[in-house]
């Protein structure tokens, strides 16, 4: 160890010495250190930000089934004659045999029309079957959501959101939508409640999924979403789904199609990770590049300190103490070049992230993970033992009689 620490010693002081030499020739290194720095810090930034814009849009604990009713044949999508799909009832065994702490919910959900009984006037909007209990988002701000007795009965009512209730009231006050009787599917419906808009842009009727019979719920499948309390049960409870279905559909798993929303995670993973090794092999050239330089560097002293390596055999020294002697100075230079390249690296990415903002107006911002400073070590050492072998190993083989006399 102490010969090692001596050797970074001798080299920092040859550095020194040939400061101005020693830092043109290991450009090629900052510039490629300085950009790949640059470019895997922008890659985690876009990776974090696409990682924040999924979890804001999806739920990654939501756990999504549907049945699929058409199966290909010859590369063209036909109907099934027959195939599994949820009824209320399977729903709330399925939903009972969970075994983690999650939420179920069942939705039928068909763009149709509906018509005001008291005026006959029509209105497009989205109808929804649901089940119970409704997902948290469906907040009531005027009357009442049904209950479970009126789902199981089958009662005809229905609630609706803002937008709805605005266009069946005009410019009466929107809570006297309440009350008010609308037909779909010769469905004579009575609103019973109001809820919040929040992010709906369309008209809105949500009515209790027992009201559709079985051509209904066959013609166009509801479809089920169950949301784990933790991420970490996802899986389990995915498991869990595709057992039950197996079990109690006739054995017909193929009808289903069972997703997890951490599949978009892991497309958006991979994604990221082929650009970053991409990218990472286009800039390797300067790195590369860079090394190079390096092992210039260390060729150009070995001839200038020829007759020094001399008189140290003569000394005593050994092929050993030669050899870390110049490797220690490789991996030094490449240490300083790396370090100015990542400071580099650091400097422009904080100057290119503010004129992304101003063109793109989106929110995104570099991330620096350990991942690349540990790239960067890897690479200054990668640089150092690589580059500097060769040099090193000249200079160990130098005679120490012939060194002496190139004086």
């Amino acid at each position: 160890m102490k010969k090692i620490l001596v050797s970074f010693a001798t080299a920092l002081d040859n550095i020194r010495t040939r400061f101005f030499h020693t830092v043109l020739s290991i450009l090629g290194i900052v510039i490629g250190v300085a950009a790949l720095v640059a470019i895997l810090s922008l890659i985690d930034g876009m990776e974090q930000y696409a990682r924040d814009q999924i979890t804001k849009t999806t739920s990654l604990k939501a756990i999504l089934v549907y049945s699929k009713p058409y199966k290909l044949v010859n590369e063209v999508e036909i109907r099934k004659n027959d195939f599994a799909y949820f009824r209320y009832d399977s729903f709330r065994k399925m939903r009972s045999g969970l075994t983690k702490p999650a939420a179920a919910y069942l939705y039928w959900r068909q763009n149709d029309e509906i018509t005001q009984r008291a005026t006959n006037r029509k209105t497009g909007t989205i109808v929804t079957g649901v089940s119970l209990p409704l997902h948290p988002d469906l907040q009531l701000i005027h009357g009442r959501a049904f209950i479970e007795t009126e789902l199981n009965e089958q009662r005809p009512v229905a609630f609706i959101n803002q937008r709805l209730a605005r266009q069946l009231v005009g410019k009466q006050p929107e809570q006297n939508a309440i009350g008010q009787q609308v037909i779909f599917k010769n469905q004579i419906l009575t609103v019973i409640g109001i809820s919040a808009d929040k992010d709906a842009r369309t008209p809105q009727l949500l009515i209790p999924l027992t009201l559709f019979p079985d051509s209904a719920l066959k013609a166009n499948p509801p479809f089920c979403v169950i949301e784990a309390d933790k991420v970490e049960d996802v899986s389990t409870l995915k498991t869990e789904v595709e057992h039950w279905l197996n079990d109690n559909m006739k054995n017909q798993l193929a009808d289903f199609s069972i997703n997890t929303n951490e599949q978009r995670v892991n497309q958006a993973t991979q994604g990221f990770l082929l650009f970053r090794l991409i990218m990472g092999l286009i800039v390797g050239i300067s790195v590369l590049v860079g090394g190079i330089g390096v092992m210039n560097v260390l060729l150009i002293s070995v001839t200038e300190r020829t007759v020094e390596i001399g008189v140290r055999k003569a000394l005593g020294a050994k092929k050993q103490d030669i050899l870390y002697q110049f490797l220690s100075e490789s991996i030094t230079i490449s240490t300083l070049g790396s370090l100015l390249g990542l400071g580099l690296g650091i400097l422009s990415t904080l100057a290119f992230v503010p004129i992304v903002k101003s063109i793109t107006d989106v929110p995104f911002q570099v991330a620096y993970t350990w991942n690349t400073f540990l790239i960067i070590v890897v690479i200054a050492l990668l640089i150092g033992v690589v580059f500097g072998t060769y040099p090193a190993w000249r200079a160990a083989q130098l005679d120490p009689v012939e060194a002496i006399r190139r004086e």
